[in-house]
């Protein structure tokens, strides 16, 4: 089963950097694709040192595999297909690595290797662009992760890249009618575990960041700043969504349980009361760099990463990342 479509000339092209079995040629042409592959890979796998590792892996199958490329279908639908099986492939080794289930009843949203993904690295196409931007948000990436990987798969080429049923069973090496079956029970899914803001995931892309999400943020940082606990918890709505993935299984739901989790772990006592901030975006979506200074150094270090999700000028959903020794967040590691 094949695209059926004339041979374009960037097909044409890379036929003849095939033939020429010259890899810096094949591999001028792979690299422009980088990126949105790296997006799919981490829509998949949720992660964005995995995406980054099966990116590469991406490109060394495909020079393995430079002869069936034919000009069938396009360079690249071709690239996201090995794309695709990489991550299948390393979805069904990934024993170590299961979603944390919530102890509490209607959150079960966690998943224990969950990323951030930098804003920097999405695709510069802006086509690309647009449709990394609506299926980036850590709420649908999430929500991905409870698919089984094949219907994760077939979802994400149906619903997130558009392609035909046809083209997604010959990616996945399935019939059409198993991968229409897979997506709708896809479709169930999602519509279970996505917040009911988020249920039409194929709608256009919405907004860069509002005033209330930069004024938030700034508010977020300030508080830290003055240790003022008050303050932090008034930016919080009551039904608050709270995951901190530094901390596996220190799941939280209401604005009084993260307060009270936060006092009780001493995040704002002797120790962790001297705060800055820094204000960036990850995942299309507000955050907060924050530093901290313990008495015995006089330098303020990354410690954590808040994404959030802010409704009406108040934190709805707040993920918070360990970021020290993660370079890929282009934050400098010192203030």
């Amino acid at each position: 089963m094949t695209d059926a479509r004339p041979l374009g000339a960037d097909e044409a092209t890379f036929l003849a950097a095939v033939r020429s079995g010259d890899p810096a040629r094949f591999a001028r042409f792979t690299e422009r694709h980088r990126r949105e592959l790296q997006v799919h890979c981490y829509r998949m796998l949720a992660n964005y040192e995995d995406a980054q590792d099966m990116t590469q892996e991406t490109f060394l199958r495909a020079w393995h595999k430079r002869e069936s490329f034919k000009g069938h279908a396009a360079l690249r639908t071709w690239l996201y297909r090995i794309a695709t099986n990489a991550c299948l492939d390393f979805l069904a080794k990934r024993t170590d690595r299961s979603p944390i289930t919530a102890e509490l009843p209607g959150v079960e949203w966690e998943v224990r290797y969950l990323q951030p993904y930098p804003d920097r690295m999405l695709p510069e196409d802006p086509q690309e662009s647009v449709v990394a931007r609506e299926t980036i948000e850590l709420a649908f990436i999430v929500a991905v992760q409870h698919l089984p990987p094949r219907q994760r798969a077939a979802f994400i080429l149906r619903d997130v890249l558009g392609w035909p049923a046809s083209t997604a069973a010959d990616t996945l090496g399935l019939t059409v009618a198993s991968v229409t079956s897979a997506l709708q029970r896809a479709r169930v899914t999602m519509r279970e575990r996505l917040p009911d803001r988020r249920l039409d995931w194929r709608s256009p892309a919405t907004h860069e960041l509002s005033n209330d999400e930069r004024a938030v943020v700034k508010s977020y940082m300030r508080a830290h700043e003055r240790n003022d606990l008050d303050g932090l918890t008034a930016l919080l709505r009551d039904d608050l969504r709270f995951a901190m993935l530094s901390e596996p299984g220190a799941w939280l739901v209401t604005a009084k349980d993260a307060v009270d989790g936060w006092v009780s772990n001493g995040l704002f006592g002797r120790g962790f009361d001297d705060w800055r901030g820094v204000a960036t975006t990850v995942n299309r979506m507000p955050a907060a760099a924050l530093y901290r200074r313990t008495p015995d150094d006089p330098t303020y270090r990354l410690f954590t990463i808040a994404v959030l999700h802010v409704v009406d000028g108040r934190i709805a959903e707040l993920t918070g990342f360990d970021a020290a020794g993660k370079p890929w967040l282009d934050l400098p590691p010192t203030l």
